[in-house]
């Protein structure tokens, strides 16, 4: 097989969690293939590290550690309907083709043999969507002193029509949309698309923090719900974090991304009489930060206070301190485009 159809996704049973992250985000795949030597010893994809980040399984294991040995493959000598038939069952974007002895011998992509249909065939999940777009985006002006930050361009659409587009886009139609710094903009933008979506405004008399409106919708909803901010995009499938949110019994999931700081020097530590205990040059830290997405079961709402300025912090710790279950669901930094503020913004629409 030539090497060049994987070019740029191999990795080794040695090599860290971290770096094969930070590798399909260079390479903009979720697939990498793993070989010891010459030998082919298996596929790691990004929910294989998402698992092992929920498993509380360090970045700095090597991939060999979680390395799944029963996935399934085609082989050179079965039919060609039954390997396209596992790929379809699968929704595999990529199918490696081994011979008899177990090694590489090619890969099948999805779109040489399904031009033009999606691997997506999973379930449609139709939960209520609550976009938060009621801050006056302070770190955006001057833009935003003429334009609300929900309407800030991204592309030939606006930052709010991609938030809502990709969640109607695994099946959820109905959005609830807290407003407040010029809400009437909005609602009028919204109002005149060619697109309607199903949306329900509601206004908050005064600011009350990243979720304290949310009380407002009491009596409203009663499933589980999204909250997302409107100043990010995430390229994750929700589908995924409502799976985890479920099967992992959370009273709240907390959509997570996984952030490796370098600092560039050597970093001491001391002890008494300030004398040297430990010297590393040039370590690097990893976290897990907050994208602003979440799922909350609608008896979160009734622990927001009426009225009450309320940040989404001090909800996660009002469940954390009745026993509540807060789980997070981590994502690559590929997959997260911040426009928060001006750098994070140009980054976002390819000027820098």
């Amino acid at each position: 097989m030539s090497s060049a159809i994987i070019k740029g996704r191999i990795t080794t049973l040695s090599e860290s969690l971290l770096d094969a992250m930070k590798q399909m985000d260079a390479q903009k795949v979720k697939t990498l293939f793993v070989y010891s030597a010459n030998h082919f010893e298996g596929i790691l994809t990004i929910g294989d590290i998402q698992r092992a980040i929920i498993k509380n399984i360090s970045l700095d294991e090597p991939v060999g550690g979680i390395l799944d040995r029963n996935k399934i493959y085609g082989y050179v000598n079965e039919d060609k309907e039954s390997i396209l038939a596992k790929m379809r069952r699968l929704r595999a974007e990529v199918m490696p083709i081994l011979d008899s002895c177990g090694e590489l011998a090619d890969v099948w992509y999805w779109n040489q043999h399904f031009e033009g249909e999606a691997p997506d065939t999973r379930e449609k999940i139709d939960l209520p969507v609550v976009i938060m777009a009621g801050g006056e985006g302070t770190r955006l002006k001057p833009i935003t002193n003429v334009i609300p930050k929900p309407l800030v361009p991204v592309g030939d659409k606006t930052i709010l029509e991609v938030i809502m587009d990709q969640f109607e886009g695994i099946g959820c139609r109905k959005f609830y949309m807290s407003l407040n710094y010029k809400a009437d903009i909005v609602e009028y933008y919204l109002g005149h698309l060619e697109h309607k979506y199903d949306i329900e405004f509601f206004r908050e008399e005064k600011p009350l923090g990243t979720i304290g409106s949310v009380r407002l919708l009491k009596g409203k909803i009663n499933t589980p719900f999204f909250v997302s901010n409107c100043d990010s995009i995430n390229e994750q499938d929700y589908r995924d974090v409502w799976d985890y949110h479920v099967n992992n019994h959370n009273d709240m999931t907390i959509v997570t991304m996984v952030k490796s700081f370098k600092i560039p020097y050597g970093v001491i530590k001391t002890g008494e009489d300030g004398l040297l205990t430990t010297l590393q040059e040039k370590p690097e830290q990893t976290y897990q930060v907050n994208t602003g997405v979440y799922i909350l079961n609608p008896e979160c709402i009734d622990e927001i206070p009426a009225g009450e300025f309320f940040h989404i912090t001090q909800l996660i710790e009002k469940v954390k301190a009745r026993g509540g279950r807060v789980g997070c669901f981590p994502v690559s930094e590929s997959y997260w485009r911040d426009m928060g503020e001006w750098p994070e913004y140009l980054k976002m629409i390819n000027v820098l």
